[in-house]
């Protein structure tokens, strides 16, 4: 069962991800963090529209099966 979520900006999001970093975090600190929410956020998004791949299919592609 899916559960609306309320929209919330990039911006804000992004404030509360370098709001949980430490004081000494750098600035590759702060992109890592956006990147890696990034890239869970897409790959969210074509879980949810459908667009997946099962293990096997993965191996042959890369030639490990």
């Amino acid at each position: 069962m899916k559960t609306k979520a309320k929209a919330v900006s990039a911006k804000t999001q992004a404030r509360r991800l370098i709001d949980k970093l430490p004081a000494s975090a750098s600035w590759d600190d702060v992109m890592q963090q956006i990147y890696v929410r990034q890239k869970i956020e897409a790959g969210l998004a074509d879980l949810n529209a459908g667009r997946r791949h099962s293990q096997a299919s993965i191996k042959r592609e890369f030639g490990v099966a």
